[in-house]
């Protein structure tokens, strides 16, 4: 009886060293809920803007985390390993960026700005955004930045097409608290709504 209960013992202790272990989830991250309070209705006096989707290139389409080693390699992006985007970079910034804008103004998507202008409303200004950098950039083992670059175009809709109207560049880096994921992804969010204010500002100039 002790050999048989022996036995049971070393193979229950055997098949459960054979469970593997259950796989460790990521961690998801956003730039958080954004301003607390809805944007005051009187200050709500510009003219409507067409927020077109951002374009980003192949290396900030996906939802990792990315970071660069300037001490090293700048030339190489890392990926988190265990750190997400809940959704692509871009998507990130330009619902970051229309909360922001649409505090002084009415920020419309393409297909919106097509039926207002079908209502005899008009063709409201373009802002096109291409997203050329976004990642926790570190300087040494011991400082890194959140370095977001861009460029921004505002295109006026005429009956021969889209015209120029202004174009500017953005390079915004803000300090990472930490050297790591979760500090990376706090100082990104931060060089978004600095890139946020930037824009809005900028937009005030050029109407």
């Amino acid at each position: 009886m002790t050999r048989f209960l022996f036995t049971l013992a070393l193979l229950a202790s055997l098949a459960g060293c054979a469970t593997p272990d259950k796989p460790v989830r990521g961690a998801l991250y956003d730039f958080g809920p954004g301003p607390a309070t809805p944007p005051p209705v009187t200050q709500q006096t510009l003219l409507p803007l067409v927020l077109a989707e951002i374009n980003a290139s192949a290396a900030f389409d996906g939802s990792a985390v990315l970071y660069r080693l300037g001490y090293a390699d700048a030339h190489q992006l890392r990926p988190y390993a265990q750190a997400r985007w809940s959704a692509p970079p871009a998507q990130l910034i330009r619902q970051r960026l229309r909360e922001q804008l649409a505090r002084e103004r009415t920020v419309l998507d393409l297909g919106e700005s097509a039926a207002l202008a079908r209502n005899g409303g008009g063709m409201p200004r373009v802002l096109r955004i291409e997203l050329e950098e976004f990642s926790h950039f570190f300087d040494s083992p011991s400082q890194s930045w959140g370095l977001l670059r861009l460029r921004a175009t505002l295109m006026e809709n005429t009956p021969a097409g889209e015209k120029l109207l202004a174009q500017r560049s953005l390079v915004i880096r803000r300090p990472a608290p930490t050297a790591d994921a979760p500090g990376g992804v706090r100082a990104l969010a931060a060089s978004t709504d600095a890139a946020a204010d930037e824009i809005g500002q900028w937009l005030l100039q050029a109407r």
